[in-house]
């Protein structure tokens, strides 16, 4: 076994130590970590509350939701009683968080992980572990479950089983074992206690859930040795991972937080573990992320193979080529995490956070029209048959498919990746997109891994495609590429006909994109997506994927060194335990949207990559 890298992306020399605060109950998104077991993923808050859980899936009605309703949400608070600081750091090469609290009195220490399935043939469906360990002096600690079934609309029944408290909801039930943690209190909707931690001593608390199945109750063993077991297998994935090179603390949590977003069961990535936290504080862009985008596939296929995810890259593929299957040849903007289409979007009864109203679950961009998506997926079938992956006859027949359907498909207006709730335009990304469609398909037909009958019509429309992007989507006045047909206006997007190579890096119009593009759209180092109207109330802030973009675009048309300052600055807007959200405000750095954002992960990851090959 190799050595553990350091836990965090910072480049700090060690971990933040800081009084947590909140605003109006809610903590600072920028203070959430996250936890996960391949099936759900946790947010754990700096000052120990988990104020996110979905069980039994990432996108399951919630048990926790108190970041997005710190009323009614339910959460399990853990803390001292006193006044204290906190810092935090991943046990290194893991998921598995570790947070130590100090006070006047001592110092306390909490293990947290949703631990991973052991070989034990009767184990919870789902465990929360917190370790709570005494470091020094005297430190007394209090805790608070409060359960909310289904988005806080479920209140729980408790009772007690075996003297254990359990709290229940129509097919869901959730046991709270606690040692050596204070002798608990039940009321009808909370299970709480106080305790005191001393030098040397541990107590453990863990939640054990269940879904239309019996409740297991774990021994105190059971639960330490999955809590070990599970602190193992993270490090042992983590060792495995192949990127060599600059920024590799930040390269390998992200790798570590994009694993969480894997949904096991099927191998589809969420966008991100929450739904509806805003991309403006008091906003209405309040989406739910708990889907999986075509838009993405390419970046997370080649992220797989760059890290050394075989299974994981394998798994993907063919989730991806599933989900598509049931709609082909036309192709949703999302599907669910188990492949399916129906994602109607609802408004929950929270306040949203901070007052950010709706909150949401669903996502209505389901049904619009993205053009992007089809060349996203033959870019990616591209790619897995180059890294030597075999597609069977059936994937290529439905491959040349889609590649017929874009033919006539390009031609239409479409929404956009960014998914504009205005009317549909001709946006060029879109376009370029679907040129690398039908470019990738007459490779692969050249190659005969897809049926080469309609070559040479794919090769028309290429042409077509080229002559409608050079003719109305280039504007020699900015001199870049523009953000849709015959307009004056830029777009972040764009920076992907580069990275997925519509024209090569040192093409003069590409160049002068970038150039145009950090004109426009970049401050500091972050890169807003576009300045225009999208048919949506309000505004967002920096789109974080798109400041990685531009770093890797740098890349690519030679200008390395401003890539690495670029880069340098990104890894360093992590939060303290090097994780990103969707988006960030320009002016104070806080966080936005929903978070881990698997696309901001897949784009450093990408990034760093492509600066490690341009500068060698």
């Amino acid at each position: 076994m190799t050595a553990s890298p350091p836990a965090s992306g910072r480049t700090s020399t060690g971990p933040d130590t800081t009084q947590p605060v909140r605003a109006n109950g809610y903590a600072p998104l920028r203070d959430y970590a996250v936890i996960g077991d391949g099936r759900s993923a946790a947010l754990v808050a700096r000052d120990g509350s988990v104020d996110w859980l979905a069980w039994p899936d990432l996108d399951s009605p919630t048990l926790f939701a108190a970041v997005l309703d710190q009323a009614r949400g339910g959460r399990f608070l853990l803390q001292p009683e006193t006044p204290f600081t906190a810092a935090r750091r991943y046990l290194p090469g893991t998921n598995v968080l570790e947070t130590t609290f100090t006070t006047a009195q001592g110092t306390v220490r909490l293990t947290d992980a949703l631990t991973l399935s052991d070989d034990l043939s009767l184990v919870p469906g789902r465990e929360l572990v917190r370790r709570i360990e005494g470091l020094a002096g005297s430190v007394p600690m209090r805790w608070s479950v409060q359960p909310r079934f289904a988005y806080g609309t479920r209140a729980p029944i408790m009772t007690q089983r075996t003297g254990i408290p359990v709290a229940a909801s129509g097919p869901d039930a959730v046991a709270v074992r606690a040692w050596n943690s204070g002798k608990t209190q039940c009321t009808n909707d909370a299970v709480t206690a106080r305790f005191h931690t001393d030098a040397g001593t541990r107590a453990l608390i863990t939640l054990a859930y269940a879904h239309q199945e019996p409740l297991v109750m774990p021994t105190r063993a059971e639960c330490e040795a999955r809590l070990d077991k599970t602190t193992a297998t993270w490090r042992q994935w983590a060792d495995q991972r192949t990127y060599t090179g600059p920024w590799h603390e930040a390269v390998l949590r992200s790798a570590l937080a994009l694993k969480l977003l894997v949904f096991a069961p099927s191998g589809a990535v969420a966008a991100a573990a929450t739904t509806s936290l805003p991309e403006e504080l008091g906003g209405t862009r309040n989406w739910d992320y708990r889907f999986s985008w075509i838009r993405d596939s390419a970046f997370t296929l080649d992220a797989f193979l760059k890290l050394g995810c075989a299974p994981e890259a394998t798994s993907y593929f063919w989730w991806l080529m599933h989900a598509s299957q049931l709609t082909h040849p036309r192709l949703h903007v999302l599907y669910r995490l188990d492949g399916g289409t129906r994602t109607p979007e609802q408004t929950l009864p929270l306040s949203g956070y901070r007052g950010s109203a709706p909150a949401r679950i669903g996502n209505a961009a389901a049904g619009q029209l993205q053009l992007d998506t089809y060349g996203e997926l033959l870019q990616t079938a591209w790619q897995y048959s180059a890294a030597g992956r075999r597609l069977d006859a059936d994937i290529a027949r439905r491959l040349a498919e889609t590649a017929d359907f874009i033919c006539t498909a390009w031609r239409q207006p479409d929404a956009g990746i960014w998914e504009v709730r205005s009317d549909p335009e001709h946006f060029t990304q879109s376009k370029m997109m679907c040129w690398i469609a039908l470019d990738r398909a007459l490779d692969l037909a050249r190659q005969k891994l897809i049926p080469e009958r309609h070559s040479a019509r794919w090769r028309r429309e290429r042409q077509a495609i080229a002559e409608f992007i050079d003719d109305r989507c280039f504007s020699p006045r900015l001199n870049s590429y523009v953000r849709s047909a015959d307009s004056d206006a830029l777009d972040a997007g764009l920076l992907l006909g580069l990275l997925h190579r519509y024209r090569p890096p040192d093409h003069p119009r590409m160049r002068g994109t970038v150039a145009a593009i950090q004109r426009t759209l970049q401050d500091g180092p972050y890169v807003n997506r576009y300045l225009r109207p999208d048919g949506l109330p309000g505004s967002e802030g920096a789109f974080l994927a798109c400041s990685f973009w531009l770093a890797e675009a740098m890349a690519l048309v030679g200008r390395v060194n401003e890539a690495t300052h670029l880069m340098g600055q990104l890894v360093a807007l992590a939060n303290d335990v090097g994780l990103y959200s969707e988006e960030a405000d320009t002016t104070t750095g806080i966080f936005l949207g929903n978070l881990p954002q698997g696309l901001t992960h897949l784009a450093l990851i990408s990034a760093a990559c492509a600066i490690r090959e341009a500068a060698r």
